[in-house]
């Protein structure tokens, strides 16, 4: 009985403290031995690590040339309803939660006439996402060179590049590799790269990506 109303009165005092934002207990209930002062340490030093470490802001860029599925990506990311989509005339703007991550993600629209527009958003990015329709192959060639100038961009030198094979829920879809030695990815060697295989429709593969992106922010970042 002892050691349970200890267990109450630490949680209590754990409870009082993170609403304050303090990291402090005024009075501890002793116990036998030195095991609960011992957790409730830790519990105070995870605090701390939390209250010192807030989410770091990622800026990311969501490219790709109209149809691709760039909007639909975005918002099962952001967990919301996909079933009514329509092409983006600007762009959008979202903010998610990732693994100690706050990804600010910047979705531009990729119409033609649009992605001359594309360098008015370069500044800052730390990550670039390129969304290609696996479906369609008769663009492949429109979009390896639109992806190629994308590379070249001074503003983007280095800049990490997550690409989704996007569509891959189509019979029709070109897997990764195909798409990835068609464009000549295996050529890039001036930043960190990856293909995934997704589909931003049923949300296969999108998570696979977000974790190799926050792992090479992670590693960025060091």
């Amino acid at each position: 009985m002892r050691v349970a109303r200890s267990l109450v009165t630490v949680v209590s005092s754990f409870r009082t403290h993170v609403c304050s934002c303090c990291c402090s207990i005024a009075h501890v209930t002793s116990w036998d031995n030195g095991s609960g002062f011992d957790i409730l340490q830790g519990l105070l030093s995870i605090l701390r690590k939390l209250k010192s470490t807030p989410d770091q802001e990622v800026r990311i860029l969501l490219l790709g040339l109209d149809n691709g599925g760039k909007t639909t990506l975005l918002k099962q990311l952001a967990s919301e309803d996909i079933s009514h989509i329509t092409p983006t005339q600007g762009f959008n703007i979202k903010s998610v939660q990732s693994q100690g991550f706050k990804l600010n993600v910047w979705d531009i629209g990729g119409q033609r006439k649009i992605r001359p527009y594309w360098r008015n958003y370069f500044e800052n990015t730390d990550v670039l996402i390129y969304v290609i329709d696996s479906a369609d192959r008769k663009r492949f060639e429109e979009t390896g060179q639109e992806l190629a100038e994308l590379l070249d961009e001074e503003k983007l030198s280095g800049v990490p590049v997550l690409i989704f094979a996007n569509k891959q829920d189509l019979l029709t879809a070109a897997p990764a590799s195909e798409i990835a030695e068609g464009l000549n990815l295996h050529t890039i060697r001036d930043r960190v790269w990856q293909i995934q295989s997704c589909s931003a429709l049923t949300g296969e593969g999108v998570q696979d990506g977000m974790n190799w992106l926050c792992k090479s922010v992670n590693a960025k970042k060091k």
